[in-house]
């Protein structure tokens, strides 16, 4: 559910050295890049476009973008896999907004797996302490908080759309988001944006 976001965590830290070397424009830096996180970012792209060919397409956006606004990353200001995953979150939803998107989504496709080739990193993240404590944190909220930091995530809604979707009152949805950050920010001790 929230795998991308536990990767980018983990992950993070190591880096800078390559947000470095883009910077420079290493072409094997991009490489890299490719090799740490493409699966990831396929996965995230297909969980918000539902589509694989799309979903292909729309990481070759994302990692072209990224190389051409590498010079504008701040590693002081966050991580280099947070910062992808954002970009490659946003094409998607940059995507289902557009008219090709909307005219695609207008007729029910199924949601698909994650791709068999991602089950042994999944299952290694998964056993990590830092993970756990995410799960624990995600697994304290109500269904309710953890349906609109979902929604908030993966499918880039406002808060006004939250509340059209689930058919509950905007300040109901309001209040769901701003709990669910708080006990977020208490449990793991963080920053926590949606």
């Amino acid at each position: 559910m929230l795998l991308p976001l536990l990767l980018a965590i983990e992950f993070g830290e190591a880096d800078v050295d390559l947000a470095r070397r883009l910077q420079r424009r290493d072409p094997r830096a991009m490489a890299d890049l490719y090799d740490r996180y493409g699966r990831l970012v396929y996965t995230l792209i297909l969980r918000v476009v539902r589509d694989g060919g799309i979903a292909e397409d729309l990481v070759q956006e994302t990692f072209l973008r990224v190389w051409n606004r590498a010079q504008g990353f701040d590693a002081e200001r966050g991580a280099l896999g947070p910062w992808l995953l954002a970009v490659a979150r946003n094409r998607a939803i940059d995507y289902l907004r557009s008219s090709a998107g909307r005219m695609r989504n207008s007729v029910e496709v199924p949601e698909t797996e994650h791709p068999a080739s991602f089950t042994d990193m999944e299952k290694e993240l998964l056993n990590s302490d830092r993970v756990r404590r995410v799960r624990g944190a995600l697994e304290k909220l109500s269904e309710n908080q953890r349906a609109v930091i979902e929604l908030a995530y993966f499918e880039g809604l406002s808060q006004s759309e939250m509340a059209e979707r689930m058919r509950q009152p905007l300040g109901t949805v309001k209040t769901w988001v701003r709990t669910a950050l708080q006990s977020l920010r208490e449990e793991l001790g963080t920053a926590v944006t949606a």
